[in-house]
């Protein structure tokens, strides 16, 4: 949010506004490492919307990976095993619609 103050002004241009939600984006993946590696933007406008997916990477993979991984068998060594079966049953005792409070 501190970005979005810092940088916002009225009448922004559709550029201005797309870098500084990117800023506000990176700076949320900085401070959030588990916010991913790369901004993803949607413009929305009376015209429709646009998705522009990987808008900016902030940090490069430094490897691949080989999907699914693949374990031969045997590669770990199963020490102990247990088999539980587990059921539960859900009982709604009160199932009245309630109003969001929005004021």
């Amino acid at each position: 949010m501190a970005v979005f103050e810092q940088g916002y002004k009225d009448d922004m241009t559709k550029e201005e506004a797309m870098d500084l939600v990117c800023r506000a984006i990176k700076s949320g993946i900085y401070n959030d490492l588990g916010s991913g590696s790369n901004v993803d933007l949607c413009i929305i406008t009376a015209d429709g919307k646009e998705y522009l997916r990987n808008y900016e990477y902030l940090m490069d993979k430094t490897y691949t990976r080989t999907h699914p991984v693949k374990y031969a068998p045997g590669t770990t060594g199963v020490i102990k095993e247990k088999i539980v079966t587990i059921s539960r049953a859900i009982v709604v005792a009160d199932a009245t619609e309630e109003e969001m409070d929005t004021s």
